[in-house]
């Protein structure tokens, strides 16, 4: 498969009965929405070879380290990686700030050249926008995250802090047409590019001309572009307007944050870190954190796990199992009982295990 098709609609063929997953439960409530999640996997009649690996915070702070060179050469060989949440617990100084981002989450979506983080979101009934279903493509290894800049004089009255942010055609044009053949796929065909070109006039300039060129190829896509300050307020105030977007690593990020508040809540959100060409695993996880105040109390929601999980099921072929997933979870949030705020963990889990 070509780097240009789209990941979670693979070619057709007969799925392999049994899938090599990497599960990194990782810290907090990682390891319990983990647990519900490949519950229901299992429950949709989809076998699972699973390796359990101990990274986090809580492996960092035994051995003092991150992410090993011979780990990451065994993640490579896997057929996909399921993560749950990594951090410490919310004020501890135990771990460096900053530190588990850089050395496990960017360093996989770096060496694995997981290029499109892919954000589905669906409005839940009592949400602000709960009539919205849109996705959102992130280019995921570029931009400020890649990690240019330094400091000057660091420490004295005259320091100086340069960030620098990476846009090259290569990776603008394979996101932008990844979230193209996307918009294609799915019944409304439009596309929105959010970025902040009158202002960041390189960068901005290079994804405009980029999206341009690509556009061309899809001329059944209706295209769009908004300012990433102009597309926050119309998540806000009419998220349905939105079918794709797509856009660069840093407004991802908080564009997608804000995208799981107006439709559910952050506890609701799943994503994909995909590499399209499969020339290694792609990673799967929900984006709400590890929540080390309610880890251990049953109150944490697996349903962005799951979903996540579901996203990992496409992704591997099992188109079936991940749309009885998809269709269970929102039947159960359709169940007026679900938003009572009574049900566990495992009773979320078990919910949808039986509606599969």
């Amino acid at each position: 498969m070509s780097e240009n098709e789209v990941p979670n609609r693979p070619e057709a063929r007969e799925a392999p009965r049994t899938h090599r997953v990497a599960v990194i439960g990782g810290d907090g409530i990682g390891p319990e929405v983990l647990a519900e999640a490949l519950k229901v996997v299992s429950a949709a009649g989809v076998e699972l070879s699973t390796t359990y690996y101990d990274l986090g915070a809580d492996h960092y702070l035994s051995t003092g380290e991150v992410l090993d060179d011979e780990t990451l050469a065994r993640l490579k060989s896997e057929d996909a990686i399921l993560l749950g949440a990594v951090g410490p617990p919310i004020g501890s100084s135990s771990v460096p700030s900053g530190l588990l981002e850089r050395g496990l989450l960017l360093r996989l979506r770096f060496e694995l050249d997981l290029y499109v983080n892919l954000r589905p979101f669906v409005g839940t009934p009592g949400s602000v926008a709960p009539r919205s279903d849109f996705v959102v493509v992130r280019e995921n290894t570029e931009g400020p995250y890649a990690g240019e800049g330094g400091f000057l004089r660091k420490g004295t009255p005259q320091e100086v802090a340069t960030q620098g942010s990476v846009n090259t055609r290569h990776g603008v044009e394979r996101c932008v047409r990844f979230a193209f053949a996307l918009a294609e796929s799915r019944p409304r065909r439009h596309l929105t590019l959010v970025h902040k070109t009158n202002v960041l006039q390189f960068a901005g300039d290079l994804w405009s001309r980029a999206f341009a060129a690509v556009a061309a190829d899809y001329p059944g896509v209706e295209t769009s572009y908004q300012h990433v300050d102009a597309a926050c307020i119309y998540l806000v105030e009419r998220a349905d307007r939105f079918g794709v977007i797509v856009t660069d690593n840093l407004f991802g990020d908080i564009l997608t944050d804000l995208a799981g508040a107006i439709t559910g809540g952050i506890g609701l959100a799943a994503s994909a870190n995909l590499n399209p060409a499969r020339t290694t695993p792609s990673l799967f996880e929900p984006v709400h954190g590890a929540a080390h105040d309610i880890a251990g109390t049953g109150a944490a929601n697996p349903l962005a796990a799951i979903r996540s999980a579901a996203m990992m099921l496409e992704y591997l072929n099992e188109l079936d199992a991940a749309k009885r997933i998809e269709a269970s979870v929102l039947d159960l949030q359709a169940d007026t009982t679900y938003w009572s705020n009574t049900w566990s963990t495992a009773g979320v889990g078990d919910a949808i295990a039986e509606r599969v």
